[in-house]
């Protein structure tokens, strides 16, 4: 229950402070007196979105703050003791508006996020505004305020789980019979398709390796000349009077050798020669071993030069890189795999999808008892607050019909129908069309106090 409201520059008002007392209370005025801007502040301070336009002009900020009683409201009470907020039996909800903005939120003194403040705010507190009545003609409203107080939300939560694993089932069938519902003449192509790629060694290995091939053969005229005449430079043969860079090599650490004692430039030098005539040596049968391996097979080259233009073609029908070739014959194998033995994995889904179906009808018509039970009781005392609204004599009838042959939804099989006689005498009828916006008002809120 709301006890006491403060206000301080918000909006027009200055400030103000508003006493609540028990039981019910009227604030009256004129149009624009300012009626709706004490709803306005008390929705901030349950959590509302905040902005500058509030603050009163001329005023560094606003301030807001109720006090309300939670001594008989244990959900309110559960909630300040689960987030360590928590007085006594009343709680002040207080907020800050700076003309910048900005703004802070407290719970009984303690700061807190306004998404704290709302949650708190829907257990002390319930608006029925000027439009509200508007909703209740929506199909998503009447089954909200009649689930929302029924008291049987396991089944609410059963039909909901049973129809979300119906539907997975459903969407994974679907999802299958979409991938292999191919005909014959597109099966052919991915066949086909299959069939160029499996042509080919398409591992990463055998790729590098054949473009390591193609390049040494395309490479084999310059690299054999190139080979000779390294070895040539390091060792000639047959070239008279050409003693060779390692024959010098070994010419000159002759010549050194008596001289290493008297300098120790020289005899590092000797070191130094002497560690290149060992590499020289190693070079020359290194270059005699990779001429021996060039290979001036031009036939061979055609074929490599072939494949590999072969497997780029492939690659740019796929739209892929040559390397991904492989992932590409993987796929459409797949796919094949599937289109072609598919129908033990649709049967078991159609199996599963039929037990889940089955599953979820009986749960939707746990529910439907539940809430033709509360549908009853719940237009019961509908009737009687309309009497105290000044609607005696009228009649409203929330009736749940069940449909089994509809497809599953996250609600259930239900459709509801509200009908209503707002005069004594008169048939029922539906209440969009029989109910004006007057009387929609009053038997909104007779059926959110019931």
């Amino acid at each position: 229950m709301l006890n006491h409201l403060h206000i301080r520059n918000f909006a027009i008002v200055p400030a103000l402070d508003l006493e609540i007392g028990a039981g019910f209370t009227a604030i009256t005025g004129e149009t624009g007196a300012g009626k709706s801007i004490l709803v306005d502040a008390l929705g901030l301070l349950l959590g509302e979105r905040s902005d500058a336009a509030w603050v009163r002009a001329g005023a560094d900020r606003a301030e807001l703050a109720a006090e309300f009683s939670v001594q008989n409201n244990p959900e309110a009470r559960a909630w300040l003791e689960e987030s360590d907020l928590a007085l006594d039996d009343n709680c002040l909800l207080r907020r800050t508006i700076n003309a910048n903005g900005r703004s802070r939120a407290f719970i009984n003194g303690s700061p807190v996020t306004v998404a704290q403040m709302q949650s708190l705010g829907d257990l002390l507190v319930e608006i029925h505004g000027q439009n509200e009545h508007l909703r209740l003609t929506g199909k998503a409203e009447q089954f909200r305020l009649l689930d929302g107080c029924g008291g049987y939300e396991s089944e609410i939560t059963e039909v909901r789980s049973a129809f979300s694993q119906w539907r997975d089932t459903a969407d994974e069938l679907d999802r299958l019979d979409r991938e292999t519902a191919l005909s014959a003449s597109e099966l052919e192509f991915l066949n086909f398709q299959l069939d160029e790629l499996q042509q080919h060694d398409l591992s990463s290995e055998a790729i590098d390796s054949l473009q390591n091939e193609h390049d040494r053969l395309a490479a084999g005229g310059a690299l054999l000349d190139a080979v000779n005449h390294s070895i040539e430079l390091l060792e000639p043969e047959s070239v008279a009077g050409n003693t060779g860079i390692n024959a010098g090599l070994n010419t000159s650490l002759a010549q050194l050798q008596q001289f290493v004692p008297l300098d120790t430039d020289i005899s590092e030098a000797c070191q130094m020669l002497q560690e290149a005539s060992v590499n020289c040596v190693e070079a020359i049968g290194a270059l005699r071993s990779a001429r021996d391996r060039v290979d001036l097979n031009p036939a061979r080259f055609e074929d490599v030069a072939s494949t590999l233009g072969q497997m780029h073609d492939l690659a740019r029908k796929h739209r892929v890189r040559m390397e991904e070739l492989g992932d590409v014959m993987e796929s459409l194998a797949g796919r094949i795999e599937r289109a072609t033995s598919s129908e033990q994995c649709r049967d078991e889904l159609k199996s599963r999808l039929d037990r889940q179906l089955e599953h979820y009808r009986a749960a939707a018509q746990q529910l439907h008892g539940q809430r033709e039970k509360h549908a009853a009781a719940l237009s019961k005392q509908v009737i009687e607050f309309m009497a105290e609204l000044g609607m005696a004599g009228g009649t409203f009838e929330l009736s749940v019909k069940i449909h089994p042959e509809r497809t599953p939804s996250a609600r259930g099989d239900d459709s509801l129908e509200i009908n209503i006689s707002t005069n004594p005498g008169l048939p029922p009828g539906p209440l969009n069309k029989i109910a004006s916006g007057g009387e929609l008002s009053r038997i909104s809120l007779a059926i959110k106090v019931a």
